[in-house]
This record gives C-alpha cells, structure tokens and sequence, in this order.
C-alpha cells in the first residue's frame, strides 16, 4: 500500500475560439493537490508480482482552475465555486471513496472484491453541542455584538450531512445522530465544519478534522474538540465504531438497544448494513420490434433507491456496481429490484427477495444467479449479497467527555482528540475523571494467524550437473533447496554428490492467509562460481490450508527429471491443555537434521497501553517504546510521543517450542535508552487462564508503584493431527505404556509405492490400484475445488506398464460442461500429477453431485490395449466439503 501527496501545479494552456460569434474562452493554469492511495494487490508468485493496481483519493482533492477568455466568467465569486464543484464531483464518482479505479495486470482475476471491498465499519456520529462560537451576526456596523445562526456540516469522503440550524445561540445544542461508513482505515477522516447561517453567504465558524483510526481503536470517544481557524469555539462529538458481525446471533440484542437511542433526526440507528454487488444480467426481453434494450437497474429497500449505470444496446448488460443500504430492522424490510429500460418506463423485469432469506444464509451472504419475475423465462441478474451485523462492544469503556479545552481556535492545539481531562466542564459543572479500561481491544484480525509446516523428506532422479571429460562422463550434482514464502527464505543443507538426496529437514513459519498466496522452491547445483539450476515447482497456500494435511511428491518443472517429497501441514489451533501434553510428546520424539524442534504453540501478543509511567531524569514525560521478547526473538513497537500513559496498539506473534519452559519478557524505555519498567510472564501462567487468555493490568518492575501495562496474551496449541493415537489395545499387556502418545502411523512416509518404477499388489484382488485427490469448498472464492495429486499401485496394460491421465465428470451433467482430464504421463504406474479444478457451484449445489472418475491409459485408435484402468465413484454430499478432505482412494478394477 502507498499513499502518494500528488501536489500538481500545471502551466497547461487551453483555447477555444468560435468566429461565427467571435467568442473566445480558455483555461491557463491547473492545480490538483490530494493524497492518492495506490494497493498492489493481490500478490502473486511471478512476474509482475502484483495482480492488480487499485487507487484513489481518500479526501477529494483541492482543484484550481483559472479560466480565461469567456470562461473567465467563472472566477468570479460563486461561480468559482461552483464550477470547481461540478468538475470535483465528476472526479469524486470514479477517484474518491467508495469509488476506486482497478487496473487488472493478469488474466481471469476476478476484480469485483478488489473494486468493491466491504467496508472496514460503521462510525456512528452523535453531533451533541458546541459552545462559545465566533459572533457573525453583528449590529450597527460591528460596535455592538450578535449572536450567529450556527450548523454543522459534517463530511466523510463523499458521505456529508447537514444539522438544522439553531437561530441566535453561540452554544447551540443540536443532539443529532449520523452514520457513515468507513472504507479505508487508517487513511480517512471525519470533518466537521459549522457555518453561521444567513440570507446571503453563510459565514465561517471554525472546522475539526478528526483520524478514523483513533476512533477504531479507541471504539467510543466522547470528547469536545477545538475548532481550527476561528478566535474561539469547541464542539462536543460522541463517536462510535461499530465492527461489522458475519453472524446474525446478536441481532435481536443490537435491535432492542436502538429502540432505546433517541435523537432529533428522523433515521432510526441501524441495526445492520447491506452490500449489493450487482454484477450482469443475462437474456433481458428484447424492445418492441426486436430492438435490444439499454438496461438499468434501480435497487430499493424502503424509502431508499438507487440506480445503476445505463448498459447501452445489450440485453445482457454487465453492470459491476456496487450498492450500500443501512438496514433498521433485516426482519421487516425486503430488496427490491427493477430492471427497466433507459427511459425509466419500460420494465424489463423485476426481483424482491425478503431480507429475512439471508440470515437463514451461512455467513449473511448470498452469491448466485436470481430469476427475474415479469420478464422472459431465461431472463436473471447475478448479484452478490451481503448483511453485515452492526455491533458497539460491550466492554468498552468511553473515554470521559473533557471540558471545553481552556484555549481556543488555532491556539488550543489541532483539532484532535484533546487529552487534558480537567475537573471542571463547560459551564463549571463538575465531570469525573476518566477511568481505565480494564480490558484491550484489539483489532478483530487480531490472533487470526496460522503456522505452516514445511518438512523437506527427499528428492529423486535429478539431474547431474558436475560432467567430466566435456559432459563425456557423467557426474553427480551437490543438490540444496530455496524455500521462498510470504518473504522468507529457507535453505537446506546441501548434500554431496547425490541425484537422490535425503535431506530430513523441517521448516515452519507463521502466515496470514491472504488470496493468491504461493509457495516456491528452488533446487540448485553447489559449485564453486556459479550454482546450477535444478528445477522449480510452486504451491498454492490455499490448497495447502484445504487440505490441512498433504504428503505427496512433486515433479520439478523447467528441467527433463527429478521430484521432491514434501510432508506440508497448516496445523490446527486449539486451547486444550490434553493435546498440548500430546504434543510436546509427539515433538520429544521427532529428529531432524537440520535440529529443528516442531513448535507445540503459537504465542500472540497484544501490546495496549501503559499507564503511570516514571519520567525522564530531567523532569519531562518520556518517549516511550516497548521491547517484546521470547526465546531469543523480539519485536519493538513504535516510540510514541511524550506522555507517562503511551498507547501503541500493536500485535506479535512467536511460536513456542514449550510453554511450559519459557518466558515472555516486557522492556520499556525512553527511546531505547533510560528503562522505564519491566515484566517477566512465565507462560505457565498464561496456562492456567480460562481458554488460554490473559487479558489484564500488569504490574511492571524497576518502575513507580502504580506503573502498569495493559496486555492480551493468547496461546494456542498447534494441534498436528501425527500426535493423536494412544498405545495399544484394552487389556494390552504392557500396562507400563499406557496412555503414551505416538505418532499416528502413516503408511505414505515409507511406502514404497511412491517409488518410480516400484509396484505392489493390492490386498483386494478387485482394486486396480489408488488415486490421491482433495476435494474442497472455498467460501471465499465460492467454488468447488478438486485437486488431483497422483495415483499408485495402477495395473499394468501393457509390457511398458502404461501411459496414464485421469478424467472425470460431476454427475448429473447433460451437456458434459464439468467433464475434466489431467495430462498424461508416459510409462509411469504411480504418476504425479498435482492438477487442481475449479467448479463455479455454491455450496448447496455442490453437495447435490456425484464424483464420476475414471484413470486411463492413453491408447492410440488401433490398439488392443484396454483403455480403463480403474473408476471411483463419489457421492459429495458424504463429504464435509467446507473442511475438506485429502486422502488416497480405491480405485475399482473393470469387471467383465
């Protein structure tokens, strides 16, 4: 993410001339000045690295145009203004938020989540009061003080509301509540400006801008806030940050405390949002005398409708728009969409769909086909739908309304949050002080990490690159690996001379799962100048994550031979203290060579606040920063500016060999010199909490006695599914080993039916050997997926054993359309193969098809060779397709 200050000041210069009657008009000079966000996103594994490029403005940007000629008719006072405003507005609808410009870089990437995000929150804006405003409505000539007509004006990105105005009051009260939504944070702002009101032009009062991040972090502010460039005035804000709920459990809760807010505007607060992204429609009636429409659609939730863009001579338009409604109540109200012509008049169909249906929905989301009602038998939209639940935490704790700060205007500070809570409020009225909050808030990704586990077994059949005699004689290769993930990079050792190297190494990282996430390895030749090339195969981390579990060979690309056996986990998080014993048993086991140690948990740190902190040995408040460590391994936060009650609100995550053996470790100072406390947390304790989280005020060491630190500390046991059989049977003799752990008995580590060329008889005379396949539902790309890893054991069809491929088809399917092959492989009774499909079904649909696969062998028209190797039939409703499944399956021999 880059945010760029475009400051542009142009000497273009534009003329035009019409002679029939002699008018000449023109622009000399340009200026644009803004903040432009640019987000390279999605990452990928190649080149140009970077899916996609997605900018905008977060503000809308100042614009300064001088006209000349004719035009310079527009400088003058009012129509400036006015004119500069129209060109802005038509920036604003494609460059300002919610509005953003995608420009894909790569084929078939599907651009709607990158162009239509869902919003970050909900900030819900209580305008309460102001006091002590600037006097504009003066007598006799200014001798003798007014009052002024004040209201407010209040802005977020293109969102902007008004407040009625309160006649002849210079500590107006208006109590009125607003909702805007939140696209980008950090990055956007609140304004709010307050105007005297008059018959003319209305007069300036004074303007505060207020960072949404804070608001976010902070979830309640209630503070008064310095007005900007006036003498005097200050405006009392309640703001609050509602996060955004996927589940509609709380909804009845949320319903009952709105019925409770009361405010002078007409909206009653909401109780959730609505996104609607309405894609394309397909097969639209056609005009009268068979002339194409131009389709419009207008989407309407009670009093609320808005329009989409006109898709001119198409009866099946692609809109790619996006819509956002605030909803009162999800049980009472219905969306309702008309498809009509460009003019308005002629309706080309219809759709209403209660918004009760979606909170039947898993995950509040609808994303399919709709039929339109009053239209052609084939006529539908494609529309995305979203209901998020709109929720105020309950164990926030607001920060204490401070009185009206002493000072005033430009002299008083910047218009932020003030930070001086003195006993007394506006008016003398005495205020208590602000009291701590006894938990953090973290940010909901907060802890939402997932650790990798890569163990690098062996490889086969590579290469030889150190020839002799000129390539006459041929040689070995010294092989090592390049493990590249999420900007890591692992290597192994390098081994000597040897094309069938075993490395026995284990590597493990900690990711966030973001879309379009690989893994690339890299082998390479030691020598003394130049290491030569190996091969290369990439791995996708979604597949990876699906499959939970993956232990399964790899051919090299880019090169003639060679394959790589990988043993890849994304290891369950769990807070069970049982499987943590089973665990660190598990791991006490297990060698490597490279002396790895298997983590048996992930540690995540959240670092608040600190209160009452000493200062420095001059007398002044410190800097403060903070130095979290655990094993050798640290992170600092940011150093914040001078106060004795810093915050920094920032996560860390460690993985932890033993949580019964190590200790987390807190330093803070100033700076990173003068030490301002300590604490030492033996993870033991952080055991002994209630699901394995620590949430409180510690107290820190070598500080004042009241100086603490606000912490969450969250440990989650890394739950390898290889640590999860006991020892033997009921009533076993060896009542010594009983309850021990060992590692679950995998036959696939040693079998030797992954060898090349190596091949075993089935224990079942009807089996024609096994197929190795995942089978998944992603809920965030909303498709089926199935991978084809490999086949072992097949049986031979010829002398040269065969030349096989898999095909398959998702049954019921007249017209054939999910039929898929992989390639085939030459000569090879255990092919690897590692082809993934993907199905544009939803999840309900998907559960309703039947897996038919065959594995063939590859047979010119001629030959007496039989083509069926063996079949396997699957029904997916047996599967729980959002877990999925990775697994080897029988295949059936063809019976006669």
């Amino acid at each position: 993410m880059l945010d760029l200050y475009l400051s542009y000041a142009g000497d273009v210069e534009i003329n035009v001339e019409i002679k029939k009657y002699f008018c000449k008009a023109g622009v000399k000079g340009v200026q644009l000045h803004g903040k432009l966000r640019v987000i390279l996103e999605p990452l990928i594994g190649d080149v140009p690295l970077v899916g996609a490029i997605t900018m905008f403005f977060i503000r809308r940007p100042k614009l300064d145009i001088n006209w000349t000629g004719l035009t310079n008719l527009l400088d003058i006072p009012g129509l400036n203004s006015m004119s500069d405003t129209m060109i802005m507005d038509a920036i604003a609808s494609h460059l300002v938020l919610p509005n953003r410009l995608t420009i894909p870089l790569v084929a078939n990437l599907h651009v709607a989540q990158l162009r239509s995000p869902l919003p970050r929150g909900v900030v819900r804006i209580h305008l309460l009061e102001a006091e002590d405003l600037t006097a504009k409505d003066t007598v006799i000539k200014g001798l003798i003080d007014g009052k002024s007509d004040p209201y407010a004006v209040i802005r977020v990105g293109t969102q902007i509301f008004t407040s009625h105005h309160v006649d002849s009051n210079l500590n107006p009260q208006w109590r009125e509540m607003y909702e805007v939504i939140v696209h980008e944070v950090p990055g956007q702002e609140l304004e709010v400006e307050v105007f005297d009101k008059d018959p003319d032009q209305d007069d300036f009062l004074g303007r505060v801008k207020v960072d949404l991040d804070i608001v976010r972090k902070a979830r309640i502010v209630d503070d008064w806030f310095n007005l900007k460039d006036v003498p005097s005035g200050s405006i009392h804000l309640r703001l609050e940050w509602l996060s955004l709920l996927s589940s509609a459990d709380r909804l009845s809760e949320v319903i009952q405390k709105n019925q409770n807010l009361t405010t002078k505007t007409s909206d009653a607060p909401s109780a959730a949002i609505l996104a609607i992204y309405l894609d394309q429609g397909y097969e639209l009636p056609m005009r009268k005398g068979s002339k194409l429409p131009s389709p419009m659609a207008q989407i309407s939730i009670q009093d609320t409708t808005k329009e989409s863009k006109t898709c001119y001579g198409s009866n099946s338009p692609v809109w790619e728009e996006a819509f956002t409604f605030f909803i009162q109540d999800p049980h009472k109200q219905d969306i309702d969409i008309q498809v009509k012509d460009d003019d308005r008049s002629v309706p080309l169909g219809s759709l209403t769909i209660p918004l009760n249906r979606l909170l039947e929905t898993s995950d509040l989301t609808m994303d399919q086909w709709f039929q339109l009602e009053n239209s052609g038998t084939a006529s539908r939209i494609y529309a995305k739908i979203v209901l998020r639940i709109l929720w105020l935490s309950d164990d926030v704790t607001p920060t204490t309304p401070s009185p009206r700060p002493p000072g005033s205007g430009s002299e008083a500070g910047q218009g932020g949050i003030t930070s001086d809570l003195n006993s007394a409020g506006p008016g003398g009225l005495n205020k208590p002080q602000p009291t701590q909050p006894q938990h953090t808030t973290p940010d909901p990704e907060f802890a939402t990490e997932g650790v990798l586990r890569i163990h690098l077994v062996e490889a086969q059949n590579l290469i030889a690159k150190d020839n002799f005699m000129g390539g006459m004689v041929k040689g070995k290769s010294d092989p090592y690996v390049k493990i590249k993930v999420a900007g890591i990079t692992f290597r192994s050792h390098t081994i000597k001379e040897n094309l069938n190297p075993i490395w026995n190494e284990l590597y493990e990282v900690i990711l966030t799962q973001l879309h379009g996430q690989e893994i690339q390895f890299e082998l390479f030749d030691k020598d003394i100048d130049q290491d030569d090339f190996l091969g290369r195969f990439k791995l996708s981390l979604r597949d990876i994550i699906n499959g939970q579990f993956i232990d399964s060979w790899y051919t090299l690309n880019d090169v003639k031979s060679g394959r790589v056996h990988l043993v890849l986990e994304w290891l369950p998080r769990v807070s069970d203290l049982i499987r943590l014993e089973q665990v660190l048993q598990y791991q006490s086991q297990q060698s490597y060579q490279n002396k790895a140690v298997p983590s048996a948990a992930v540690l995540f740190v959240y670092v608040e606040r600190a209160h009452g902190l000493p200062l420095k040995k001059n007398g002044k408040e410190p800097k403060a920063g903070a130095e979290v460590a655990l094993k050798g391994v640290s992170f600092k936060t940011k150093i914040c500016e001078r106060s004795t009650s810093p915050r920094w609100d920032e996560p860390f995550h460690f993985l932890v060999r033993d949580p019964t053996d190590e200790t987390l470790t807190v330093k803070l100072s100033h700076s990173w010199g003068q030490a301002l406390g300590s604490l030492t947390l033996p993870l033991k304790e952080v055991l002994s909490e209630p699901g394995l989280v620590l949430d409180r005020w510690l107290s820190l060491d070598g500080a004042l006695p009241e100086s603490q630190i606000l912490l969450r500390i969250t440990l989650k046991v890394l739950d390898t599914q290889l640590a999860v059989c006991r020892s033997g049977p009921v009533g076993a003799a060896n009542d010594a080993d009983e309850g021990k752990v060992f590692p679950k008995w995998d036959p696939s580590h040693l079998d030797l039916r992954h060898r090349s060329g190596f091949t075993m008889a089935s224990e079942n005379a009807n089996t024609a050997g096994q197929v190795k396949l995942t089978i998944g539902y992603s809920t965030e790309e909303n498709r089926l997926f199935i991978t084809v890893h490999s086949c072992r054991a097949l049986a031979p069809r010829s002398k040269d054993g065969a030349d096989p491929y898999v095909s398959f088809i998702l049954l019921p399917d007249k017209k054939a359309t999910t039929k898929r092959r992989t390639t085939t492989k030459r000569k090879d009774l255990n092919p690897e193969f590692n082809e993934r499909f993907d199905f544009d079904f939803s999840l309900e649909e998907s559960t309703q098809r039947k897996l038919y696969l065959s594995v063939k062998n590859s047979v010119s028209f001629m030959s007496r060779e039989k083509e069926l190797i063996g079949k396997l039939q699957l029904d997916l409703d047996q599967i729980d397709l959002k877990a999925g499944v990775a697994q080897w399956f029988d295949l059936v021999a063809e019976t006669n």
